[in-house]
C-alpha cells in the first residue's frame, strides 16, 4: 500500500529492441563466420531516356543518295560518312566514277564541300563544290589507312587531335 503522498508510478512502455542495449560480446559469444556483409545499396532507378521528334521534313538519311556538280555532273552516290572521335562529321566517302559499280573508287571530301538542298526529298540532289576534274585527281579511300579529305578550298590539312585520354 502505498501512503496517500507517494506519487502515482508512470506506466511502463513494453522494451523494444531500441532501448534495450545490446550484450557485450563475452569469451562464450562465437566470433560472426565469414568476412563481415556490406550493406545493400539502395537500388538505383533508371532514368528514362530522352526523346526528340524530327519532323520527317526536316531531316533525312544521306547513304546512297546521288551527289552532283555545281555545273550538274554526277559525281557519284555518298557511300559513309567519317566522323572524329567526338562523333562530329568531319567527311564523306563517296563512290565515285565507273558504271553500275564496275570502275569505280571511293574518294573522300571534306563535309563543308556539300551542299545539302532539301535532303528530305528523295528527288532532290546534293551538290559537291568541287568539279569532276578535281575529284577525279583525289587519292583513293582506303580503310584502315590515313584519310585523305579533299576540300572545297582546295587546300589539303591534316586533321589534329588532342592526345588520345589514358583510361
Amino acid at each position: 500500500m502505498r501512503a496517500a503522498d507517494e506519487p502515482t508510478p508512470a506506466p511502463m512502455a513494453p522494451a523494444t529492441s531500441q532501448d534495450t542495449p545490446a550484450a557485450p560480446p563475452t569469451a562464450e559469444t562465437p566470433p560472426a563466420a565469414g568476412p563481415p556483409v556490406p550493406a545493400t545499396p539502395p537500388a538505383t532507378v533508371a532514368k528514362p531516356p530522352s526523346v526528340t521528334v524530327i519532323d520527317a521534313f526536316d531531316a533525312h538519311g544521306i547513304l546512297g543518295r546521288d551527289v552532283r556538280s555545281p555545273a550538274n555532273e554526277n559525281m557519284g552516290r555518298i557511300a559513309d560518312v567519317i566522323v572524329d572521335r567526338g562523333g562530329v562529321a568531319r567527311a564523306v566517302v563517296i563512290d565515285f566514277g565507273g558504271f553500275l559499280g564496275v570502275g569505280s573508287r571511293k574518294i573522300v571530301v571534306d563535309w563543308s564541300a556539300l551542299r545539302f538542298g532539301n535532303v528530305t526529298s528523295k528527288d532532290e540532289k546534293m551538290t559537291l563544290e568541287l568539279t569532276r576534274n578535281q575529284v577525279r585527281a583525289a587519292p583513293e579511300y582506303k580503310e584502315n589507312q590515313p584519310i585523305v579529305v579533299l576540300g572545297a578550298s582546295g587546300s589539303l590539312e591534316p586533321l589534329r587531335f588532342a592526345p588520345a585520354m589514358e583510361h
